[in-house]
């Protein structure tokens, strides 16, 4: 009862999230200082519903699964809020959503609020808040600016990575109703600042 009730009480305080943007990519090979680098960070949005399998988003490419993909990060969403900061940063650039690499572009995803073990029915899929994304250099290529590694690491807007616990389709204005809730568990906020500590960046 205190569980269904705590629930209830999220359920008020908190707008459900949204998908705004479904988004997949292709591989493809870009030049960068002379090296050839093989990346799917490049992501289109599509209109389609897009299917989340166990250990990645069908249709899309992975070419690292070193880091990227697996069950603990098989979808990325990032949040459409975050976009302002960075395009205030680099407003050249041609902003899309998919732009940080994300699967799903959600309306109003916040870092700060998420623990892990958070778990969410959205479309015919239930996933489960897993961890932080942890940002690499194929980020700046996609910006043509090693300097975004950086920039995205100073921040806590890194994004979650989902875990599937139940497969399914999902598309856009599908919402997130949370189903379980970890609240004695660390954010994925706080779990991206320990990892930036451990890696001697503050």
């Amino acid at each position: 009862m205190i569980f269904s009730q705590s629930l209830e009480v999220i359920k008020n305080k908190r707008k459900p999230m949204k998908i705004i943007s479904t988004n997949i990519g292709a591989r493809k090979e870009i030049n960068w200082k002379g090296k050839v680098v093989t990346t799917g960070i490049f992501k289109y949005a599509v209109q389609e519903p897009i299917f989340l399998d166990t250990e990645s988003v069908r249709e899309d490419t992975i070419c690292n699964r070193v880091h990227h993909g697996g069950v603990l990060q098989a979808v990325y969403g990032y949040s459409l809020k975050h976009y302002d900061y960075f395009k205030s940063l680099y407003p050249a650039l041609d902003w899309k959503n998919g732009m940080f690499g994300e699967n799903l572009t959600i309306d109003d995803l916040d870092e700060t609020t998420l623990h892990q073990g958070d778990t969410f029915k959205v479309g015919d899929a239930i996933l489960e808040v897993s961890v932080q994304r942890n940002p690499c250099m194929k980020l700046g290529i996609r910006f043509n600016d090693m300097k975004i590694v950086k920039q995205f690491w100073n921040t806590t807007m890194c994004g979650v990575y989902f875990k599937v616990l139940q497969t399914g389709f999902v598309k856009v204005g599908d919402t997130f109703e949370q189903i379980k809730s970890c609240p004695d568990n660390s954010t994925i906020a706080e779990l991206y600042v320990t990892k930036r500590i451990a890696k001697g960046m503050n």
